[in-house]
C-alpha cells in the first residue's frame, strides 16, 4: 500500500441492530469513541450518521453528539414491525456513493444481513466497504461480503503491543506510547514503508489538538528520536531525501496482519 494513499470514510451506524446486540451483554454501553479511533487509523472520517428511533435510546445520544455524529431520527412504525432505519441508511449511503466520488471507503456499523445487497452495490461502484458489529448479532453473510470486518469486542481487548512503562521517561511516557501505538496501527493497515509524516498525520486525525511543542519538542523528528532511544520504534533515514522511515523497535512487536477479505467464520481481528 502506498505510503501517501489517503482514504476518506463515511460511517453509517444502524444503532437499532447494535442495541439488539447489547441487550444480552452485561455491559450495555457502546463506546463510540473507541470505534472512531479505530476508523481514524484508516483515514479521514468525513461523514458520521447514526439511525434509530432515538426516543428509545436517549441514554446513548450524549456520547454520539460529543463524537459529532448526526443522529437520524427514524420513528418505529409499530410495536412488532421493523422500522425503516435500514432503508433510510441504504438510500443515504447510495446517494453519497454517487454524489461524493472522493469518499472511497464506506463503514457499515451493523451485523444485519439485510445490508449485504448494499455492500455488494457499493463494491460494484468501486468503494471499499468495512463492516463493524457485535459478535452476537452479526450475520456471517454480511461478514463475508465486506472487504474487512471488525468485531466490536476486539476493540475492547487490550491492544498489543503495550510498550513498557520503564522504556520511556515518566514525563514523556504518554506521548511516546502514542507514537508507538500509531506505528502499530499503520503496520496493521499494511502501510510499508511508513514515513514520519504519515505517523504525524495519523496522530492528528485521532487527536486534532496534538502539538509536539506542548510536550517539549521543537520538531516531530525530535519526538521520534526520543521514541527510538526508548526502544519503542526504529528509524531509518533516506540518505537522498533525509526522510525518516519508521518501524517498531525492540520493545514493541507488531501483530500479524489480517487477510484482506473476511470469511464467514473469521478469526479474531481488530
Amino acid at each position: 500500500m502506498p505510503t501517501d494513499e489517503r482514504h476518506d470514510l463515511a460511517v453509517f451506524i444502524d444503532f437499532e441492530n447494535i442495541a439488539l446486540g447489547l441487550r444480552d451483554r452485561k455491559d450495555k454501553t457502546f463506546d463510540i469513541q473507541r470505534v472512531l479511533e479505530r476508523l481514524l487509523e484508516k483515514g479521514n472520517v468525513l461523514v458520521r450518521r447514526a439511525y434509530a428511533d432515538w426516543s428509545r435510546f436517549a441514554s446513548h445520544t450524549r456520547a454520539f453528539h460529543e463524537a459529532a455524529i448526526e443522529l437520524i431520527e427514524i420513528p418505529k412504525r409499530s410495536a412488532s414491525g421493523k422500522n425503516s432505519a435500514d432503508i433510510r441508511l441504504c438510500v443515504d449511503a447510495m446517494d453519497l456513493c454517487y454524489a461524493k466520488a472522493h469518499i472511497d471507503t464506506f463503514v457499515i456499523v451493523s451485523g444485519d444481513s439485510d445490508f449485504s445487497p448494499l455492500v455488494s452495490k457499493l463494491r460494484e461502484n468501486g468503494k471499499r466497504v468495512i463492516g463493524l458489529g457485535l459478535r452476537g448479532s452479526t450475520s456471517s453473510l454480511l461478514v463475508s461480503n465486506c472487504d474487512e470486518f471488525i468485531f466490536y469486542e476486539a476493540l475492547l481487548a487490550p491492544q498489543e503491543p503495550s510498550p513498557g512503562d520503564a522504556a520511556a521517561p515518566k514525563d514523556k511516557a504518554d506521548v511516546l506510547k502514542l507514537v508507538a501505538s500509531t506505528v502499530v496501527a499503520l503496520q496493521r493497515e499494511g502501510r510499508d514503508p511508513i514515513v514520519a509524516s504519515l505517523v504525524k498525520d495519523t496522530i492528528k486525525r485521532k487527536r486534532p489538538s496534538f502539538n509536539e511543542g506542548e510536550h517539549g519538542y521543537r520538531a516531530f523528528t525530535d519526538l521520534l528520536e526520543d521514541a527510538q532511544a526508548a526502544g519503542l520504534i526504529a528509524l531509518r533515514e533516506d540518505p537522498r531525501s533525509g526522510t525518516y522511515f519508521v518501524s517498531l523497535g525492540k520493545l514493541a512487536h507488531a501483530p500479524r496482519r489480517a487477510s484482506p477479505r473476511a470469511r464467514p467464520n473469521p478469526s479474531e481481528q481488530a
